[in-house]
């Protein structure tokens, strides 16, 4: 029986990112495979389906979806009951509290890496950047750091620089947490 993961995730940029970061996180055991969708709408209505169609033996399940502005245990009762109507209860769903980009301020070490800016390290010790699924915009924080910041590029950049551990953002962690589980298992 094959180990591996399918990720369904709200837009094209999480896979860039979890493309070069997942190999970081998995043993040669394990394949994955990313299922980017076109947004909250197109991810929830390809949940139920894909998940009752899917028939592939040792398959673990991964939904992964920015908060934006919404309430984080509501986003993820609706996904949870999205999973039961796919007959799967077993999906691990992570919420990116805020945006993606939050998981990349929680290590601002691997964005001065990734864009080759020195000094952008040094701002991890500032009060927004120590609990960065805070920031209201995170994608603006970036954007603001970093003006070449371009959401795919960026996200595959950053799937090559972010490390497992250094990591300030707890929904980063709980991510990276979740998947380490399931390895151990």
């Amino acid at each position: 029986m094959s180990k591996k993961f399918i990720f369904l995730l709200e837009e094209p940029s999480m896979k860039e990112f979890l493309d070069g970061f997942l190999p970081k996180v998995l043993t040669s055991v394990w394949q994955w495979q990313c299922i980017p969708h076109q947004g909250k709408s197109d991810l929830e209505a390809s949940i139920p389906k894909k998940l009752r169609g899917w028939n592939e033996p040792g398959v673990k399940f991964i939904v992964v979806r920015d908060q934006d502005s919404g309430n984080c245990k509501t986003i993820k009762n609706r996904l949870r009951t999205l999973c039961e109507e796919g007959r799967n209860t077993t999906v691990i769903i992570r919420i990116a509290c805020r945006e993606l980009e939050s998981w990349f301020l929680g290590n601002l070490q691997a964005v001065g890496n990734a864009f080759e800016i020195e000094k952008i390290a040094k701002l991890q010790v500032k009060e927004k950047y120590r609990d960065p699924d805070r920031l209201y915009n995170p994608s603006g924080e970036l954007k603001r750091l970093v003006p070449s910041y371009q959401k795919l590029s960026g996200a595959r950049a950053m799937g090559q620089h972010l490390d497992l551990k250094g990591n300030v953002s707890k929904s980063f962690n709980v991510f990276v947490r979740a998947i380490q589980n399931c390895i151990a298992e």
